[in-house]
Order: structure tokens, then sequence, then C-alpha cells
């Protein structure tokens, strides 16, 4: 038994059994992929793969049991090389950071300005996607911490902290009708749902509140276009083709001189981002003091004591 033949049975899991797509990911050749899985099933004694022919269709029982074991040992073994580095060397290595574009580009910037100046010989690679890639990327361990508001929270493989509330606010362009009822009054969903509404694509920075709260109003509004990000809902609005509801961080005044922010705290519940690591992770200390700039409330402590293996 080695290494090798314990990534392809992850990877061949990864890749819905696909044994072209495994040779591909791990840079090998397919008729070398299943000579590591013969070999290792005649090792243990037990089919780890259900077959048709040649082709494989998921996991045996016992293949089942192995799977898990297999991710863990091969968790340990990256955790290993964590702690290594972690000793050999405190002060550079590599932190992966998966988030959205929203996070990315107004929650971010300072703390990640903070962690260059503080870890200047730490390779940050910030990769940006949807909530769905970012618990994928954690889960497989291709990022070290994700950030995100949606998608998150419910991932068996991960364990999620609370970051900071936001909350979503309207935007129109000088001039708007709204901008006098918000001025004089105010705002309610009836008189929002009243235009054309841009908002975020679903699965995006607190969609599903935006969702909720027009269905429990009795409100069906017209969302003409969405988008995964704030500066495309901008741009549109400023066109004129419609209402904005963003991310109210989302909203620079010295930037955004041709729209008007209409704080509407009480249409939309509040949203909380969240920080995933993987469980069963081991991250180095530089990683920890990230999340500790980012929520100076969560304690090292505490993180370690949720993502410990079990």
């Amino acid at each position: 038994m080695n290494f090798q033949q314990l990534r392809i049975v992850r990877e061949t899991i990864r890749q819905n059994f696909n044994l072209t797509d495994v040779a591909s990911a791990l840079f090998t050749s397919q008729p070398g992929v299943s000579k590591h899985i013969k070999d290792l099933e005649d090792e243990l004694g037990v089919e780890i793969f259900t077959r048709r022919g040649k082709r494989l269709l998921g996991l045996t029982e016992p293949g089942q049991e192995l799977s898990g074991v297999v991710e863990r040992i091969l968790i340990d073994t990256q955790n290993l090389r964590h702690i290594a580095d972690q000793f050999s060397n405190r002060e550079s290595g590599n932190f992966v950071l998966a988030t959205t574009h929203t996070q990315a580009r107004y929650a971010l910037p300072g703390v990640i300005k903070w962690f260059k100046e503080n870890y200047p010989r730490v390779h940050l690679a910030l990769y940006q996607g949807s909530p769905k890639e970012i618990a994928d990327m954690l889960a497989v361990g291709e990022a070290d911490v994700g950030i995100a508001t949606e998608g998150l929270s419910g991932e068996d493989k991960l364990a999620t902290f609370p970051c900071y509330h936001w909350r979503h606010a309207i935007i129109v362009p000088q001039g708007h009708p709204l901008a006098e009822i918000h001025a004089r009054d105010k705002l309610s969903l009836e008189a929002i749902a009243e235009y054309p509404i841009i908002t975020y694509h679903a699965g995006f920075t607190g969609r599903s509140h935006v969702d909720e709260s027009f269905n429990q109003a009795g409100l069906a509004p017209d969302i003409v276009l969405s988008a995964i990000d704030a500066d495309v809902i901008k741009t549109y609005v400023a066109l004129g083709l419609g209402v904005g509801i963003i991310a109210s961080m989302a909203f620079d005044p010295a930037q955004d001189r041709d729209l008007l922010l209409l704080k509407s705290d009480a249409l939309f519940p509040q949203n909380t981002t969240l920080i995933a690591v993987r469980k069963g992770a081991w991250l180095r200390d530089y990683a920890y003091a990230f999340i500790e700039r980012l929520a100076p409330e969560l304690s090292v402590t505490h993180i370690r004591e949720v993502i410990r293996p079990e």
C-alpha cells in the first residue's frame, strides 16, 4: 500500500469514477490508475469499486468504509507537512484564501494589506468563486480558509464561524422617485416592487434573504437582471435599468457619485458572513492570525477545538 494508491482512490471518488479524468487530475496514465486500484484491492482482499466491464460505477460496501479512512490518512499526511513547515520556518509558506467577489472587493482589502505587511514571506493566494466552489475547495484541501455569506453552513466536512454581520440596501440613480419617498417617509417593499430590480444572482451575497422578504410580503418583484458582484449591479442601475439591491458595504460615496444609497435595514433580514475551515485541518499560525484580525472575537483555542479530528 502506498500514498499514490490512496490518492487515486480519493480522486476516483471526486471524479465520479471516471478514470480518464482521474489520470488527468493526477498527471498519470489511465492504465496506471487501473493497475494501482487493482493492486490495492488485491492487497486488501476486497473490491473497493463496483464495476460493469472495465467501467467503475460506484463504491462497494467495503469501499464506502475505506473511503473515509483514506480521506483521513491523506488529510493527516498533509497536516504532518504543515506541522513540519510550521516549526522549520514560522514566517514563510503558502496561505490559500477562497472567497466571493463581494468579500474580496469590499470586506477583505484592509485585512489582506495588514497580513502582507506582517507576513511578507508568506505567499497569499486569493481565489474568488461561488459559495459552492469555495466549499469544494475547502473540502478537498485546496484552500485553507473560506469566507462567504451563503453555501458554507451545513457542509459536513467544514466547520464554520460567524465573521461579521451586514445588511442589504437600495441604490437608485440621482433623482429617482424612491429617493423622494425615502426622504419624506420610510421605504416599503411594496414601493420598491413597483420598479424593475437588479440584484445578486441566486446563491450569492444574501440573495435568499432578499427573496424571503418579498415572499413573506406576498410580492413577486420583477428581477430584470442578476449578477454575482455589486460592481455590475451598480453599473446597470446607473444606466437606469432598475433599482439595485446590494450589500450596503459595497456602496462607495466617492466612487458612486451618480447613485444614491437608501438605507433599508428594516426591510431585509441581517446577513452573517462566515469563516469556514475544513474539519481535521492543521492551520499555520499565520492563518490563525489572519482569522483573528478579521474576526477578533474568535479565539485560536476555540477554532482548534472545533476543527480537531474526532
